[in-house]
């Protein structure tokens, strides 16, 4: 992957990129950034109530960013046993989140992903990054760099060169105080 640091350098002048996640590509930013983050819905065309997903490379990229001490220790078991791997979490949201991760919600989803690309990007960023499908509202989520460049163009000039894993949607949610699936993966 030759352009990780392009990436990671764009991610840190608070730029939104695009990379393939498990099902699709996503689009993304600094989760700490304000300013990114609106950029961010000014490419998707996205309301900010609606709240966005996390996505790191391992559990501790999400330090402050969750509240995982207060789930029950079975509910971390579960947590831990879909990890690394296709499926998001809706949990408490930690003290180092903003409303603009969190939009109208005081939880926050997230996922620790075993995509080769989102964990090379998340370990050379340091951190999570944001994670919402590549696409504008109301479209089909991107599945390749061209459709990325066709859908969204100049909209998102970073993309990461890589593939989506072999799932053929987004990712399964479930929510960590319920046990729910909010989303079928």
């Amino acid at each position: 992957m030759a352009n990780v640091e392009q990436c990671v350098a764009a991610l840190a002048r608070g730029e939104v990129i695009a990379y393939p996640t498990e099902g699709v590509f996503g689009v993304g930013c600094d989760p700490d950034s304000p300013a990114a983050v609106q950029a961010l819905l000014d490419v998707k065309e996205r309301d900010k109530a609606k709240g966005l997903i996390l996505i790191a490379a391992e559990l501790s990229q999400l330090d402050g960013y969750i509240d995982f001490d207060s789930l029950s220790e079975e509910v971390k078991a579960d947590v831990l046993a879909t990890w690394p791997g296709p499926v998001t979490w809706v949990m408490p949201a930690g003290k180092k989140i903003t409303d603009w991760v969190t939009g109208q919600f005081d939880t926050v989803a997230v996922r620790v992903s075993d995509h080769p690309d989102v964990r090379e990007l998340c370990l050379s960023y340091g951190k999570p990054i944001t994670s919402t499908s590549a696409n504008l509202s109301g479209e089909e989520p991107c599945r390749s760099v061209s459709e990325v460049v066709e859908q969204l163009g100049s909209r998102v000039p970073n993309v990461l060169e890589g593939k989506i894993g072999g799932r053929d949607k987004p990712t399964e949610i479930r929510d960590a105080r319920s046990g729910k699936v909010l989303r079928q993966g």
